[in-house]
Order: C-alpha cells, then structure tokens, then sequence
C-alpha cells in the first residue's frame, strides 16, 4: 500500500514539473523499509527509528523531513498515516557548508590529476579534465554538465536545457574553453563510442553524479586539498562557489558596477532570483580589502 502511494506521490510531483529523483530513492528506501515491518501505513515512531539510523545529524534531519512530508500529503487523504514532529532531533534551521575556494593553482593541479587518470586508452582522462574544467570555468551546475549532449555545443555557446527550475539558457564560451570542449569531442569521436552525451560513462549513457563526485573528491584528497575519508574539504560543487567569487573579486569595486554585475552573475549562473546567488559567495582576502577600503572611504567622509 505505501509503495502505490508513493508512486502516486511521485507521479503527482513529476507532473508538476519536478524531476523529483533525490526524494523518490530516499523515499523508497524508507518505504521498503516500513513494509518489510508490515506497515501500511506511515508509522511516525517508525519514521524517527529509521532517520536515526543516518551516520551524521544532517543527514537523520533530511530524512525526517522527507518522509514528514510524504506523511502530511497521505493523511490530507486518510488520518491513519501519522505525521512525526518535525523537530524529533532538536530544532535547527537550514546550515550552509562553508564551500571550499579553490586557488587558481589548485584548479591547474586538479585538472592535471584528472588528465593523468587511466587507463590510458580510454576516454577518461579526457573525459574527466574537461568536464571538471568546464565547471571551473563556466560556474555550471554539476548536474547541467552531466546531461549536456554533444548538439548543445554550438557556435554561439553552451545550450544548457531545461535546468533545475525548467528553464533554458545559453552560455557564452571563452575561447580557451570552447577549444577545450572541441578537444575532448575529437577524443571523443576517435573511441567512437554509442550515444548522444558529452561525457558518457562506461555505460554509454551520462556519467552518473556519484561516480563524478567520489572522483573529485579522490584526486582532491591525493592533492591535499581534503582530509581522510569523511573529513571536509574541496568538492565538485565548490567549483561553482570559486567561479562566483572570483566573478565578484574581478568586478569594479563600485556600488552600482557590483549591482550590475551580480543581476548578470545571477542570470549566467540560471538563477530565478538574485538571493540565491549570493549563497555562492563567501569572504576571501580580495573581497576584505575592498570592503574594508569602501568603509574607509565611507568614514572619512563622515569625518569631512
């Protein structure tokens, strides 16, 4: 009974638009889990046993929430789904992970990393070094890198389709990235390989998230840009918050250049709103002194 229902739950997101495939697996996992007990219905003491189980407190509260929500949408329908408390684990509001900036060497490092991945005669170094160099250079999300196809390379830039909140745009390409992007697609046609995706798995189909994930965060770790295993450090998705910020450090430090500059950051990053940009930037040493010489400025002023 609760798995038609969360195929119901499913179809009824996907309709709406949503790709829904993060909450589905996680959903389904729970789902499974409530059913092997016998439960045909959600059970909120079951729902907190089961989120307990996640290793770290974040993970135990998106799971809460999760199936909370799932939860709530089943017993508008019928009163014997409960719904657990949404502050089971303690009451915390919505954390942001302190990103990694990368330095422009460590950029150069990891791309050669990636170049040198083997085995020799496959696509994988290529494969590897421009796909994380095109996220370096362009701020992309990883996951529109991952389902571009090689007809989105056109001569007017990078036709990005149908994006995180459905929406298409295309990205101007330096020429350097362009080159590079031309570079692995006659790599690419050489291994003659199946398919339509730009960067194709040993599957022929999209590189999965996960596998270009724990790629990143191996040859960063052999790198030294992040500890052992479960320690923090660089990631994949702090290439786009190195892109954000050094976009900013670049920028004309004056008031309304900063404006215009950041509506075009927004609109190049895909973002709906420009509040959402700014959880991409993060205090560097560059950025400091600017700040630090406007309030200068600013006071002297006053004092004047």
């Amino acid at each position: 009974m609760l798995s038609r229902d969360l195929q119901r739950h499913t179809d009824l997101h996907r309709a709406l638009g949503f790709k829904f495939r993060t909450q589905y697996a996680l959903l389904r996992l729970f789902v499974a889990h409530a059913e092997e007990l016998g439960d045909e219905f959600v059970d909120g003491g079951r729902v907190i046993d089961w989120a307990a189980q996640a290793p770290s407190a974040a993970q135990r509260r998106n799971r809460l929430l999760m199936v909370r929500r799932f939860a709530l949408a089943l017993r508008a329908e019928d009163g014997r789904h409960e719904v657990p408390p949404a502050d089971a684990f303690g009451a915390t509001g919505p954390r942001r992970r302190k990103p990694y900036i990368y330095a422009p060497e460590e950029i150069t490092q990891l791309l050669a990393a990636a170049a040198r991945l083997g085995p020799a005669a496959s696509l994988k170094a290529s494969t590897y070094e421009t796909l994380f160099g095109l996220l370096a250079a362009t701020g992309m999300r990883v996951s529109e890198a991952l389902a571009l196809q090689v007809a989105d390379v056109t001569v007017d830039g990078l036709l990005i389709r149908a994006t995180k909140f459905q929406k298409s745009r295309l990205l101007p390409l330096q020429d350097t990235v362009r080159a590079a992007l031309e570079r692995h697609m006659q790599h690419r046609a050489r291994t003659a390989l199946p398919g339509d995706s730009l960067f194709t798995s040993i599957s022929h189909g999209p590189l999965p998230y996960d596998t270009v994930a724990g790629a990143c965060r191996r040859l960063a770790r052999s790198l030294g840009l992040r500890g052992g295993t479960g320690q923090r450090g660089a990631r994949i998705h702090d290439l786009r918050h190195t892109f954000a910020v050094r976009s900013l450090e670049r920028c004309a430090p004056e008031r309304h250049a900063i404006a215009r500059h950041l509506v075009a950051l927004s609109t190049y990053l895909g973002h709906v709103r420009i509040a959402d940009t700014y959880w991409y930037l993060e205090a560097t040493p560059v950025l400091l002194r600017e700040v630090a010489e406007a309030g200068e400025v600013l006071l002297r002023g006053v004092r004047a």
